[in-house]
């Protein structure tokens, strides 16, 4: 019999004893969006990440589309990002109304190539977009520095790079802001849909928190138009209890 690539039956059955307590905690007080166990996933991730925000949402998508919006990106801007990634990273620049640029990828790594960055670089450029993958993380130094040279915000989609490290420090903190997927299939993935956003930036922190939320600051009152994209509480007691042991899963693939 063929062996599945990735066995996600057997992976929760590995956590059975603990994935289920978490989630009948959740049933049990009904707290379904957002919460509790919400709240207790963004802090362990930021602390994983060694960020201070950490903005749980309803998928990478969104995660990539919401950091865009609450830095103000959007029509007439420019997004530079590299031509081999998945349709999303794409798609989260068209949504917020800005242009993608695309430069080509390395090929020995498939990451962005920091030496074809400049050239991409207009006066309408406001970010550069690097995608994190295969285990790999983009040339953060190399593109930071060309970033802080023309006054260019840095994103990481890390949506498919939990845990991976530039030398000593871990993608989620290597940028200004950093967009991560934990659908089912990625190495700490959801029960469902998720993503996340972390930052250091408490400002920008708080405006995602309320983007997500319908523009809402409190209950009924809302500062702004927003968006529904908000995080399940089931989604996050699953990978509160998978995030101990995402270490350990990417040390052994």
């Amino acid at each position: 019999m063929p062996v599945p690539f990735l066995d996600l039956p057997a992976q929760y059955h590995a956590l059975k004893d603990e994935i289920d307590p978490a989630m009948k905690k959740v049933l049990e007080t009904s707290a379904f969006i957002l919460g509790p166990a919400v709240e207790q996933f963004e802090k362990d991730f930021a602390a994983f990440c060694g960020v201070a925000h950490c903005i749980g949402v309803n998928s990478g998508t969104s995660a990539l589309s919401l950091l865009l919006r609450a830095h103000g990106i959007g029509t007439g801007d420019e997004v530079i990002t590299v031509a081999n990634t998945f349709f999303a990273t794409l798609e989260a620049i068209v949504h917020v109304g800005a242009t993608p640029v695309l430069v080509d990828c390395e090929e020995s790594t498939a990451l962005m190539n920091p030496d074809l960055l400049e050239r991409a670089i207009t006066k309408k450029t406001k970010a550069i977009l690097p995608v994190h993958i295969y285990g790999q993380t983009a040339d953060m130094t190399v593109i930071n520095v060309i970033a802080k040279k023309y006054g260019i915000l840095v994103f990481e989609d890390a949506c498919q790079a939990h845990g991976a490290r530039e030398q000593d420090r871990m993608t989620g903190g290597l940028s200004d802001a950093a967009a991560f997927s934990f659908y089912p299939g990625k190495n700490l993935g959801a029960y469902g849909e998720a993503g996340a956003i972390t930052t250091n930036d408490t400002a920008i922190a708080k405006k995602i928190r309320m983007l997500r939320d319908h523009g809402s600051t409190a209950k009924y009152h809302h500062d702004s138009i927003g968006w529904n994209e908000r995080m399940d509480g089931i989604q996050g007691a699953v990978l509160s209890v998978k995030l101990r042991y995402l270490q350990k899963w990417n040390e052994a693939r």
